[in-house]
């Protein structure tokens, strides 16, 4: 089916009446630029005005519609002034206040005048009042007609309110009956006939009919639960163009050409031979997949996902390995200056014994280590770069850069990604891509969050490691807490303290940290405390880290800086204090710093009370598992998937209608129907893609 002029996605809005430049530009803000736009603008919820409650039997709380006659009008002058309407209807009396109103508005709430209002109920029985609802004045002799269906709510932009986006919604819906009534035009179903047969789905324009215009009779309970089967079909749709549009970077990806390392892996075999413990079977497995990716003529485009622990690190040590053995070089690119510390620590201590340089850049690099650095990579001296993404910026030029390994993908978005594969080309060439995550994600979630990526899995703990217990305990509990800490030590054990705080501010965490290791010093004088925070120098950082790996060191008190990296097998203790205000990945994380050794440890859990719902339905998730697999996935069902993905902050995979952890039983129908809708019209996929993600989406070139 071809795209052509005659279509709504081409339509533009201001052929709707009342939409002229201004009101045009507005509802850009709104990503509505077409008359197919309107349609896919879908309400946010529903209010049902179909029914007029009688104002006697109106509860607190409640949004009604009421309807009666003005008793009395007037305006009072108190801390605000406001203008109050007592309105009645022979069962009861309501006040209508109004902080915003001008003289022509008072004038209009003539004593008998018949009106009928929508709005939320406030206040106690004997004194309910609705704040700025909204109302109509009635002819007095007529019974104005009730609304037909329930009334949707929309996501609006200053300047666009609801009135008029429900009467550009009603206006655009008249567009889906036949092209002939419709000078021409329709809303064309990229979703061919036999697809929506098989997939037993609701026609396209009935759906959207549905949604924005659901009867009277409509169960409420399932479209608020965005289960109703007009919904699901539109969520399908939406699903289906996301998948398809990571599939496409896929397929684009595997037609580019890049370095094909084969030959001998005697670095990698003497690496390995050179480590103080043996890889897992997992490792071994993921090592082998990535080797048969990196051979091959085509970019690698990989997601490792291990748990806290499982040694994630080491096998991208030896995929590094792989790409420099052949005469590449590699970049290693984290979110933050200190995990990307971390992993230069790591890559330096494994690396320089088999005469590997290994150099370091971020943002915060300066003077003469800054142009050292950019020299050795541009010069091909450097076989490794890691850094953060300070690593693809203009004045960052690689000599041979085959292999990119990116850290705690969720934070970086799609566009990133293939930003960083074509930084790094060469000619026609691209580099190869593996990609880490300590948050482990649900597979049906990574098969359409992460379409583009093959995925791995390293499922599997060094042996000897024993669960770590967790309990939670009431900061009234503090002093007993201080005194296991003081017994841990005293038994040779070595314990973290880990400061949190809900404020943001990198210098407040650090006084509280500054403060806590003050009053521990005083409670426990016997131990040696050290104390680490973001604001100290990456030479003391390193110094203070080395101190207390060599056990010199009994307890170091922290913020989260010592989230990710940290490997001290006697460190058998951990106290975080405030975890509520901690998602569960990240307390996932911070418990995964201890229990690295073959001694039984335990983290302490120590909460201000009182604890809200939520936060003791975490604290009691991360008490019962230690599967950071699981715990992602209550993580999700608790904060949901934006947050959990970081995709709240990066703008990636914000959805209409979807609902990746409600539709989660869609994802397997939708992967089935990618691949039948590129068998049946390859030439829909872009329109379809285009409808929910918007033109600006280019899988190209970057």
């Amino acid at each position: 089916m071809s795209q052509s002029p005659d279509n709504l996605d081409t339509l533009p809005v201001t052929v709707l009446k009342g939409v002229g430049p201004r009101i045009a530009r507005r509802l850009e803000r709104l990503q509505i630029r077409t008359v197919q736009d309107v349609l896919f603008h879908l309400p946010a919820r529903y209010e049902d005005r179909t029914r007029v409650t009688p104002m006697g039997a109106v509860q607190p709380g409640q949004s009604v519609v009421v309807q009666g006659k003005v008793e009395l009008a007037e305006v009072r002058f108190g801390r605000r002034r406001s203008l109050l309407v007592r309105i009645s209807d022979g069962s009861g009396a309501l006040t209508l206040r109004f902080f915003h109103f001008n003289a022509a508005q008072q004038a209009g709430f003539k004593r008998g005048a018949a009106i009928r209002c929508y709005g939320e109920a406030r206040g106690s029985h004997s004194a309910l009042e609705l704040i700025h609802p909204e109302y109509s004045l009635l002819p007095v002799a007529a019974h104005a007609v009730m609304e037909e269906s329930l009334t949707p709510v929309y996501p609006a932009t200053e300047g666009v309110h609801q009135l008029s986006l429900r009467a550009l919604t009603e206006e655009a819906l008249s567009y889906l009956g036949k092209p002939d009534s419709n000078h021409g035009v329709a809303l064309v179903d990229w979703l061919p006939a036999a697809l929506v047969r098989s997939f037993r789905l609701t026609s396209l324009p009935a759906a959207l009919r549905y949604v924005h215009r659901p009867p009277p009779n409509a169960p409420l309970e399932l479209l608020a639960a965005g289960k109703h089967p007009a919904q699901q079909r539109l969520a399908f749709e939406e699903l289906l163009a996301h998948h398809l549009s990571l599939r496409r970077i896929r397929q684009r990806a595997q037609q580019l050409a890049a370095p094909a390392f084969v030959g001998s892996q005697a670095l990698v075999e003497h690496f390995i031979k050179r480590l103080p413990f043996m890889l897992t079977t997992a490792q071994q497995r993921v090592l082998g997949e990535i080797q048969l990716d990196l051979s091959r003529a085509h970019p690698m485009a990989r997601l490792v996902q291990g748990d806290v622990g499982s040694g994630k690190t080491v096998v991208a040590a030896c995929a590094a390995l792989v790409a420099v053995q052949s005469g590449y070089q590699v970049a290693l690119m984290a979110p933050t200056e200190l995990l990307a510390e971390q992993h230069y620590r790591s890559f330096r201590e494994w690396l320089s014994p088999l005469d590997i340089r290994v150099v370091w850049h971020t943002g915060k690099s300066k003077g003469k280590t800054r142009s050292a650095a950019l020299q050795a990579i541009a010069g091909g001296a450097a076989a490794v770069a890691v850094g953060t993404h300070a690593l693809f910026q203009d004045e960052v030029e690689f000599s041979r850069l085959g292999l990119v390994i990116i850290d705690e993908q969720h934070r970086f978005g799609v566009h990133q990604r293939l930003a960083l594969r074509d930084k790094g080309r060469l000619g026609e060439q691209r580099p190869h891509q593996l990609v880490m995550t300590a948050t482990p994600i649900p597979r049906t979630l990574a098969m359409t969050v992460y379409a583009d990526l093959d995925s791995s899995v390293i499922d599997e703990l060094p042996p000897g490691r024993q669960p770590v217990k967790t309990v939670a305990l009431s900061q009234q509990r503090r002093e007993e807490v201080i005194q296991s800490v003081r017994k841990a030590c005293a038994s040779g054990q070595q314990a973290y303290w880990v400061c949190t705080l809900i404020d943001e501010s990198e210098a407040l965490q650090c006084q509280a940290a500054e403060n806590t290791a003050a009053l521990l010093t005083d409670c426990l004088p016997e131990l040696r405390i050290g104390l680490v925070h973001g604001r100290l120098a990456a030479a003391q950082k390193e110094t203070l880290m080395a101190a207390f790996k060599a056990g010199e060191l009994d307890l170091l008190v922290a913020t989260t800086v010592i989230e990710v990296g940290v490997d001290i097998p006697n460190a058998s203790l951990m106290i975080i204090e405030n975890p509520e205000r901690l998602g569960l990945a990240q307390l996932h994380q911070l418990r995964g710093r201890v229990g690295r050794g073959s001694r039984q440890s335990n983290c302490v859990l120590l909460y201000q009370p009182p604890l809200t719902e939520t936060a003791r339905e975490r604290l009691a998730v991360l008490r019962a598992s230690n599967d950071g697999f699981e715990i992602a996935r209550r993580d999700m069902e608790l904060r949901g998937p934006g947050e959990v993905l970081g995709t709240r902050q990066t703008g990636e995979m914000q959805f209409h209608i979807a609902d990746l952890l409600r539709d989660e039983s869609l994802l397997a129908a939708v992967e089935a129907a990618a691949t039948r809708l590129l068998e049946l019209a390859p030439e829909n996929v872009s329109p379809l893609i285009r409808r929910w993600l918007g033109a600006s989406v280019d899988y190209g070139e970057v």
